[in-house]
């Protein structure tokens, strides 16, 4: 796998396939056999025992020779290439029209990228122009339940659940045998913050508190949380960043909310909370002036983008307020991940204030145990599908946000399954075996 292209979508060309007229089909076969055309049809493609005809049919013909055109990466035109040429079919690399989007495509590389990934495709395709955070959001969301899920044993079940996963000897989990290193990593982030607040099963004492007690220390946790939280959005904004440049240019992230001027505005906060935290009054003054000029150029961007005239500087006028609150709430957001690592803690010291208060050398040992096993279990429960949806919800409307503008469209290669009697020359039907985003490229 090139490293280009584990960060960015698979390059794809703009391609005419020319054949022969009377050969149409028999380029169309080897196109539905490569798996690695999307073809520009004049209806939705589908899978009927006629689709080989209505592709045929909707060719353009000029004398002697037809063709067709379509999207297909850049990586496979020697393969296709090569099938092509058999009989007398070529595929003509097109200029790439800017006003149409390419379709998005990753390497099919290996399942844990394609679970990771699963956090971006369930907001959106992303463009073909932007980088792939997936890999970068997997790391996030594990972060952010781990620190929400804090228990050296909870984790520890967690990872056990994904060394399991790996196994695959459980039958009836064999679907979910490639989320094994996403849920150990949430196990093991769940076990490194729960050393750190000195929670095993609770407040058990089988562990040493490293950092802070969770409910001892509310405030130092509430803002470490705000820390993560700052140091989250400011990966997002320079993704984002980058993805306006790659999307537009220099030009237009320089005015782009999600740009190089909200990158600006959200550093103008981090230096004036610095500023008034510390008593520097040049941090303070310094964010004053830096705040000013991201506001003035976010001003700009959102009055360009309405058209200009009155009514847009209005409308930009209340889209920069909107700005700045949201930016500030935004953060204020992960306040949560305190909050929820504090709820967890307090149901954990409950199970084990009441397993303690019932133990005794007779048969309330035993309803001691009973209590301390279920209560175990009914917080492990919720609170993994708490910070779970919690950890969800901070990565799509506190992250995603700012890396993703627009979203782009999948690649879809015209793959039909095309029965013997429609392929000339063969009395062997063709069989799929998946797409050709599920395999690696040449």
């Amino acid at each position: 796998m090139r490293r280009r292209e584990s960060a960015s979508p698979i390059r794809m060309e703009r391609v005419g396939l020319v054949v022969p007229e009377q050969a149409r089909r028999s380029m169309l076969v080897e196109v539905a056999r490569s798996e690695l055309v999307e073809l520009d049809l004049p209806y939705v493609p589908g899978n009927s025992a006629d689709e080989l005809e209505k592709a045929a049919e909707a060719a353009i013909v000029s004398g002697p020779l037809a063709a067709l055109v379509g999207w297909m990466p850049r990586s496979g035109i020697p393969e296709l290439g090569a099938a092509l040429a058999r009989i007398g079919a070529a595929v003509v690399p097109l200029p790439r029209p800017r006003w149409l989007q390419p379709p998005t495509m990753f390497d099919g590389g290996s399942g844990t990228t394609r679970v990771s990934r699963t956090l971006v495709d369930t907001y959106g395709t992303v463009p073909y122009e932007d980088l792939d955070p997936s890999r970068l959001a997997g790391i996030a969301y594990v972060l952010m339940f781990g620190m929400m899920f804090g228990d050296v044993g909870h984790g520890a079940v967690l990872l056990a659940a994904g060394l399991v996963l790996r196994g695959g000897r459980v039958k009836k989990l064999a679907k979910l045998q490639r989320t094994w290193l996403f849920v150990s990593g949430a196990g093991l982030a769940s076990m490194v913050f729960g050393a750190l607040y000195g929670e095993a099963f609770g407040p058990t004492g089988l562990v040493p508190v490293l950092w802070l007690e969770p409910l001892a220390n509310p405030v130092p946790l509430l803002v470490a949380a705000l820390c993560v939280g700052a140091f989250l959005l400011a990966g997002a904004y320079a993704v984002g960043t980058i993805n306006r440049v790659r999307e537009g240019g220099w030009a237009y992230a320089l005015y782009a909310r999600s740009g190089v001027a909200g990158s600006l505005l959200f550093l103008a906060v981090g230096l004036l909370v610095w500023g008034l935290g510390t008593g520097t009054g040049l941090l303070t003054a310094a964010a004053a002036v830096i705040a000013l000029g991201a506001l003035v150029f976010i001003f700009i961007g959102l009055y360009v983008e309405a058209g200009g005239g009155v009514t847009a500087a209005f409308q930009a006028g209340v889209e920069l307020v909107d700005t700045v609150i949201r930016l500030g709430s935004n953060l204020v957001s992960f306040a949560r991940l305190a909050a929820f690592g504090l709820t967890h803690a307090a149901l954990l010291t409950v199970v084990w204030n009441g397993t303690t208060a019932l133990w005794a050398p007779d048969w309330r040992a035993a309803a001691a145990v009973l209590l301390f096993i279920v209560g175990n279990i009914v917080t492990f429960a919720l609170e993994a599908l708490v910070a779970g949806i919690q950890a969800l919800r901070l990565e799509y409307y506190e992250l995603f946000s700012r890396i993703f503008q627009s979203e782009g469209r999948p690649f879809k290669p015209w793959s039909p399954e095309l029965t013997a009697a429609g392929i000339p020359g063969t009395d062997n039907p063709i069989v799929h075996s998946g797409t050709q985003a599920e395999r690696q490229l040449p």
